[in-house]
């Protein structure tokens, strides 16, 4: 024993092991991924694809609890308020960065209150016009809507999704102004979109392409930066008249604030290897999903960003929390 540590009470090094083997032990129970959403939801599939995976890898079970309400706020609630000892996920959607500035009151803080572990996948949105609407592109919705403004109509799954904020930051950047109507899911919005009684609709590609290809539906250009590799013959937004604009639905996974750091880590590796596999490729990109796996740093940085973007297109929106 070296003079420093003759110098510790004997008490205090007894308290500091156990902590220290708990953490290189990780786990020594089962594990659960918080999903805010319901059975089905995107969000939801990829969790259980990580359970089957982390509970083979990390053998221990690795379950998936459905914490569904609120615009997916109940799930977030939930899981903030989890022991930040790595026994508790969250697979948190593009919602975690849009809530702040739809809601009035939230008893999370998106960056307070979790610690990133990974940005797991990108969803683009595609946006559509009914088939009897007279533009061809993007640039003729562009100026028919500025002829029209607030008389073309928009489908979304609801006020604070990120359909909604998706169609705002359009109409901010086009100079342009649409009329939202909110529904309180997605298929009665796509179904007055289909029987052209709402023009537009902005949601996931693989959603959207079956009435693309039935001809139902027109195609304008997919919101993410890149072309998705669903329909790689869409141009971008972007590219269709809209520079620079961009906007994605996306997934990941988070633990609560305060996870001991080794734990972060070794699941942010487990994952990463996971989301690089070519079969969880082909699958996620099977869903409409594009694959991200990115560091902690990477994901958090994403995350400000987010927050800082769509707190901006709803003060140019007049948005007002509700």
């Amino acid at each position: 024993m070296t003079v420093a540590m003759a110098l510790v009470p004997a008490s205090l090094l007894l308290t500091q092991v156990p902590g220290s083997r708990a953490q290189d032990n990780y786990p020594t129970r089962p594990i659960r991924i918080v999903v805010p959403s319901g059975s089905g939801a995107g969000s939801d599939i990829l969790a259980r694809m990580l359970a089957q995976r982390l509970t083979e890898r990390l053998n221990r079970q690795v379950v998936v609890e459905n914490r569904t309400g609120a615009g997916n706020m109940i799930g977030y609630e939930f899981a903030a308020k989890s022991p930040p000892d790595g026994y508790t996920l969250l697979s948190a959607v593009s919602t975690l960065a849009i809530h702040p500035v739809t809601y009035k009151t939230l008893t999370y803080d998106a960056l307070r209150d979790f610690d990133p572990v990974s940005h797991t996948a990108n969803v683009p949105n595609l946006l559509v016009a009914h088939s009897a609407l007279p533009v061809k592109d993007l640039k003729d919705l562009i100026t028919l809507a500025r002829s029209r403004p607030n008389e073309l109509l928009y489908a979304s799954a609801g006020h604070g999704t990120n359909p909604h904020l998706s169609m705002e930051l359009l109409a901010h950047l086009s100079g342009t102004r649409f009329l939202h109507v909110p529904y309180k899911s997605g298929p009665p919005g796509l179904t007055d979109v289909m029987a052209g009684q709402v023009q537009l609709m902005a949601t996931v590609v693989n959603y959207l392409k079956p009435h693309v290809q039935a001809g139902r539906l027109r195609a304008l250009g997919v919101t993410s930066a890149k072309r998705t590799q669903s329909m790689p013959g869409t141009p971008t937004l972007s590219e269709a008249g809209v520079p620079g604009y961009e906007s994605v639905q996306w997934y990941s996974m988070l633990a609560p604030a305060k996870t001991p750091r080794a734990i972060i880590e070794r699941l942010n590796r487990e994952i990463v290897t996971w989301l690089k596999l070519p079969d969880t490729v082909d699958k996620m990109l099977a869903d409409g999903n594009e694959v991200v796996a990115s560091t902690p740093e990477e994901f958090g940085a994403f995350l400000r960003a987010e927050l800082l973007k769509w707190a901006k297109v709803a003060k140019a929106a007049g948005i007002q929390p509700e």
